[in-house]
């Protein structure tokens, strides 16, 4: 019975590192496409920005 426990704690960590993981990755994922979508709009900004520096 014991055994049974141990078993259950064991299968109980894993899935939690599991969900740990899975949700560092969602994040990670969330992160880089954040950055791509910034990055996309400062160079529409800087293209479509006027540099007329004759004035």
């Amino acid at each position: 019975m014991e055994d049974a426990f141990i078993e259950d704690a064991d299968d109980q960590d894993s899935d939690e590192s599991e969900k740990t993981n899975s949700v560092k990755n969602v994040l990670d994922k969330r992160r880089l496409l954040d950055d791509k979508i910034d990055e996309r709009r400062l160079r529409r900004q800087l293209r479509d920005y006027d540099f007329d520096l004759d004035d």
